[in-house]
């Protein structure tokens, strides 16, 4: 089991398969996707290689995420490599959805137990604002379907002031009758948002407060679950997740790892500087590998240290994928 010195258990990974997203949303491409690093993505060997390694060492979900994985072909295969690995039994993706319609099916069948979209509002004009593309209506029938495919399936709304106002009483109304995790992620400073992130920051526990007020009752995690606090309420079918980053002992059960589309371990999502793996990773020896992210665990910090404005090495959400 990968154990820091903490005491803290790492069952999940997060895989990131590609930088490259082809949305521009404001909170973290406003500019658009911008190739200023090698493209050298992990290829498949790679990724069968981390992906057993790290079944060994205990990890038993894996969340395949970008930039947007989507826009790399053989994400089908990647997802079977993922779901065919002894040991993992919970696979995962993170997309912004403009291919969940046409590719769910492919998915499910290739072994895709869970789905996270980022859906930032369900007005859409609100959703291109924010993420430059006009693809609301596709992105909910893919929901949809992905609900009907019998796929867990949870959402991901980065909490902004410009458009908070009705945004929790309309989210609210469409999980009454949908079977979803409507997550509200707290926006978090990075190095080219600093500005952006002053201006629009808003915390989640204002809406923890009115939730519990609301007859809404927490739910208690799973070993492998994310971050996310998570309620429940008898008169809706959806819940209600809130990942707030800059509330006290947000680290404290930190259970994941992060591995880059270019072969780095991540300790934390703000981590100062990526680890080098990929010389191990291509050798293809999974002793020396897992010796090394045992001994490369020994640094992991007891905080992201976000509440003193640091930001390490994370330009933007796209880099890892959150």
């Amino acid at each position: 089991m990968l154990e820091d010195k903490l005491g803290r258990r790492f069952h999940y990974l997060r895989l990131s398969i590609t930088d490259v997203c082809n949305f521009s949303c404001n909170y973290c491409l406003p500019d658009g996707y911008q190739c200023d690093s090698s493209r050298d993505f992990l290829n498949l060997d790679e990724i069968r290689h981390i992906t057993s390694a790290f079944a060994q060492l205990g990890t038993s979900k894996i969340r395949i995420t970008g930039g947007e994985p989507a826009l790399r072909k053989d994400l089908t295969e990647i997802i079977a490599i993922c779901a065919q690995t002894p040991g993992i039994e919970q696979v995962a993706i993170t997309t912004n959805g403009f291919r969940l319609e046409r590719d769910i099916d492919a998915w499910c069948k290739a072994g895709l137990t869970a789905l996270n979209v980022s859906i930032d509002s369900l007005d859409p004009r609100q959703f291109a604002d924010i993420t430059g593309q006009n693809k609301l209506t596709t992105i909910l029938q893919g929901v949809e379907k992905a609900v009907k495919a019998g796929i867990k399936v949870k959402i991901n709304a980065v909490l902004l002031k410009p458009y908070s106002t009705n945004q929790l009483a309309r989210f609210l109304e469409w999980i009454k009758q949908q079977p979803v995790t409507l997550r509200f992620i707290e926006l978090m400073q990075t190095g080219d948002n600093q500005d952006f992130f002053r201006a629009n920051h808003l915390s989640g526990e204002p809406i923890k407060q009115q939730l519990l007020q609301q007859g809404w009752s927490q739910i208690i995690r799973d070993k492998a679950a994310g971050p996310a606090q998570e309620f429940m309420h008898p008169d809706y079918v959806g819940r209600i997740g809130l990942i707030m980053p800059y509330s006290k002992d947000f680290c404290a059960s930190c259970n994941r790892l992060r591995i880059s589309s270019t072969g780095k371990l991540h300790l934390c999502l703000f981590a100062e500087q990526g680890l080098e793996l990929r010389p191990l990773i291509q050798l293809g020896d999974q002793q020396a590998l897992q010796n090394e992210l045992v001994n490369l665990l020994g640094n992991k910090q007891a905080t992201h240290w976000l509440q003193d404005g640091y930001t390490g090495a994370t330009k933007n959400l796209a880099m890892l994928g959150g």
